[in-house]
């Protein structure tokens, strides 16, 4: 059981939650994801990433960092991670969180983005933390059923 998303196993989820994990999962259909990978996550609140050069799906269980930062994402905005899309760059390693925001009002922007092969994110930079922001990447999907990073 993955601690990051306790509230998952909870009998008595809020309201909010149980929305923004519908919102997550209908995302997670609209960029047609794994099917295996979604069962996880509405199960078990697992999140998984997609890492080049084919966007394998592997669990982020093992990655201690990378649950500790989307932890802490979590608890400071609210939101709710979905799925981790990694890109290795000249800039550093690059773990974008898809994720529903807290706001409602924001959750129609994805399928707008959708649209231009956009996803916002939070964008995590694993080696220069201060360059870590949040804006839009630009996504294709890979041989193995996941996401990769394009621009």
């Amino acid at each position: 059981m993955r601690e990051y998303h306790a509230e998952f196993t909870e009998k008595n989820q809020s309201e909010h939650f149980v929305a923004r994990k519908q919102e997550a999962l209908r995302r997670l259909k609209a960029l047609h994801y794994f099917d295996p990978s979604v069962d996880e996550f509405q199960k078990y609140g697992s999140i998984m990433i997609n890492e080049p050069p084919f966007g394998a799906h592997y669990l982020i269980d093992d990655d201690y960092e990378l649950v500790k930062r989307i932890t802490r994402f979590e608890k400071e905005t609210g939101g709710l991670v979905y799925a981790v899309v990694r890109a290795f760059t000249e800039f550093g390693v690059l773990d974008s969180f898809l994720y529903v925001e807290e706001e409602q009002e924001y959750w129609s922007y994805f399928d707008e983005n959708l649209n231009y092969g956009c996803v916002y994110t939070f964008t995590w930079n694993r080696n220069e933390e201060h360059f870590s922001d949040f804006g839009s990447i630009g996504f294709m999907h890979t041989p193995a059923a996941g996401l990769m990073r394009c621009s």
